[in-house]
């Protein structure tokens, strides 16, 4: 507040500042192979970038270049959902299965029905992804091929385990149901078509697609893990409306911009989007501790992580993008449109000599049925816990690692013989000691 009692945006991060922490994640930290930041105040747009398209390091990413923005999507959806409920094409709480195929099972509990506003918000009672997803078949492009039949299928022998309305639960699979019945039930080709129609040309983001045009393939970027190594791109059939779409920080900011302007192509939609439940909205927008509302959603894919934020009484919004998926931009995003939050990271990668990676090889128990597996490779660390995928793990120091793509540490404590005798895991504000068993 200033001293005549009205309300001051706090202090909203300056491009010099933006450049210092580009470098700091990209350069000293090693979080991405290229980073681009957006930033929108009164349709004022600052775009700073570093790093890569890909780790041959030939073409520097910028405001043009196209990443996967997976969740992002789910925005867009939701904008859907409002517009289909403005011009009465759907209500908010209609039943799903009356958009679906006739004779489709949808699953219900304890009387109620799964409407569009429970999959919009997440209170559908079903899980995050479906069982029949075949991700570990293909597990560099795990929605590919699943499509309405395999759906379908799903929904047809599936059984919930939370009452629709009841509880929150984050479900891929109830906004990717959501967008497949909004098009059939608008008679659409398909979702792209669809929100291209309604939002997307409106505002003019002409690089925001699924299918990529032939116009825009010399500004695609490569997806990266944490190792900077290339991974597949994601692709989506049924479950599109869940994460599918790609896009530019250039493109990222006129939306931010739609959302922040009363007079926009959208505006009529963003109402049900910041709405409380309990007051026939989706509530997708809390309210931010210094009044307004914050409307913002992370993305993640194989590849690659995005986050967009605006808070339309500020004016003010904000677009991050990253090449690897190493969750380094929700905490920089926030920091960005408000100085006095965020900046979370704090672990740098140090050069060690990787013959000292033997002494820690082995098997460590954490608690029955639940080994460490520690192997190296190519001169990397890996931990495989349990029957899970193994991490890289980076080093701080000879004997204290951490993960990129989870918020976890290891330390390895030596035993009497200078090999590890036991490591501890740093996570969740917990230490957790497995003993090695060898």
């Amino acid at each position: 507040m200033n001293k005549n009692g009205s309300f001051v945006p706090p202090p909203f991060a300056t491009g010099d500042l933006i450049r210092r922490m580009l470098v700091d994640r990209v350069d000293e930290r090693r979080l991405s192979v290229g980073m681009v930041i957006g930033t929108t105040e009164s349709k004022s747009h600052q775009v700073i970038s570093r790093g890569y398209r890909d780790a041959r390091a030939e073409a520097p990413v910028n405001e043009d270049t196209v990443f996967e923005v997976g969740s992002i999507t789910k925005l867009f959806t939701a904008l859907l959902l409002a517009d289909m409920a403005n011009q009465d094409e759907v209500g908010l709480d209609e039943p799903v299965a009356e958009l679906l195929p006739a004779g489709t099972r949808v699953p219900s509990r304890n009387g109620k029905v799964i409407t569009l506003r429970d999959l919009a918000s997440h209170y559908s009672g079903l899980p995050r992804i479906p069982t029949n997803l075949g991700r570990e078949d293909y597990p560099n492009d795990p929605y590919a091929r699943y499509t309405a039949e395999s759906l379908y299928q799903f929904l047809a022998t599936h059984e919930l385990a939370r009452t629709p309305g009841d509880s929150f639960e984050y479900s891929n699979l109830g906004v990717g149901l959501l967008g497949h019945a909004l098009v059939l039930r608008a008679n659409a080709g398909d979702y792209e078509s669809l929100i291209r129609s309604r939002i997307l040309d409106p505002l003019g983001m002409d690089d925001t697609v699924i299918a990529i045009p032939s116009r825009l393939t010399d500004n695609i970027s490569s997806g990266h893990d944490d190792s900077f190594d290339p991974v597949s791109n994601w692709n989506f059939d049924v479950l599109a409306a869940a994460g599918a779409f790609r896009s530019n920080v250039s493109d990222l900011l006129r939306f931010m911009d739609g959302l922040c302007d009363r007079d926009s192509p959208i505006s009529s939609m963003i109402g049900p989007l910041i709405t409380p439940r309990s007051q026939g909205g989706l509530e997708l927008g809390p309210p931010h501790p210094d009044g307004g509302i914050a409307i913002s959603h992370s993305g993640g894919t194989g590849g690659f992580r995005s986050f967009v934020r605006c808070v339309p009484e500020w004016k003010r919004g904000v677009a991050v993008l990253s090449n690897t998926c190493i969750d380094a931009v929700v905490d920089l995003g926030v920091h960005v449109l408000d100085r006095r939050c965020g900046l979370n990271w704090y672990r740098k990668e140090n050069a060690v000599d990787s013959a000292c990676f033997a002494r820690l090889l082995g098997r460590y128990r954490l608690r029955p049925n639940w080994d460490f597996e520690v192997t190296s490779a190519a001169d990397r660390l890996y931990l495989r816990l349990a029957d899970q995928a193994a991490l890289r793990a980076f080093p701080i120091s000879e004997w204290h690692f951490f993960y990129k793509c989870v918020g976890a540490q290891v330390t390895f404590e030596p035993g009497e013989d200078g090999r590890a005798a036991r490591l501890i895991l740093h996570q969740n504000s917990m230490d957790q000691i497995a003993e090695r068993i060898e």
